[in-house]
């Protein structure tokens, strides 16, 4: 296995990506009230099962606001970069299989993974190459509240500089 060549922001290179590794992120988060309030309305969903206590108190199983699983989604995805592709991402090409299997509340804390699924060259790009990967968000107690599949257009590591003689 050869050295990981970081990019100098942090990120993995498409080579330095290998299936079946999974990466347990540093980075958690626990999310508040207030994230829950601002993510609604930037977005503008109205929906009272994340902005409305006294509605959620008297009218849903839960008891509470839920948090906003875009919000969750987003979080997630964003706990990742630092240790996958900042600066060595092109773009995202697509995320699937988007799942939330249990709620998220407000004071819960989040820790996520992320497993290369797969990863093939670009057939357009040669400085350039497609990863897939699996985010999990687990709250404090172990249990999974989101999960995705991602694809990444991810950049090559640069070629050596040669130098003219």
């Amino acid at each position: 296995m050869t050295e990981v060549k970081r990019h100098k922001r942090g990120g993995i290179y498409f080579e330095d990506f290998h299936v079946g590794s999974v990466i347990e992120h540093g980075l958690t988060r626990t999310v508040t009230q207030m994230d829950n309030m601002l993510f609604s309305n930037m977005t503008l969903n109205p929906q009272p099962l994340h902005i409305d206590a006294h509605f959620c108190a008297t009218e849903t199983e839960w008891g509470k606001p839920l948090m906003n699983s875009l919000f969750t989604l987003g979080l997630m995805i964003g706990i990742s970069v630092n240790d996958t592709t900042v600066g060595t991402t092109i773009g995202n090409l697509g995320m699937t299989d988007v799942t939330f299997p249990a709620p998220l509340f407000e004071g819960d804390t989040i820790n996520c993974t992320t497993e290369i699924m797969a990863k093939r060259e670009s057939r357009s790009r040669p400085d350039a190459g497609i990863v897939e990967f699996q985010h999990k968000a687990y709250k404090q107690d172990g249990t999974l509240v989101a999960q995705c599949r991602r694809q990444a257009f991810m950049r090559r590591r640069p070629a050596p500089a040669t130098i003219a003689v």
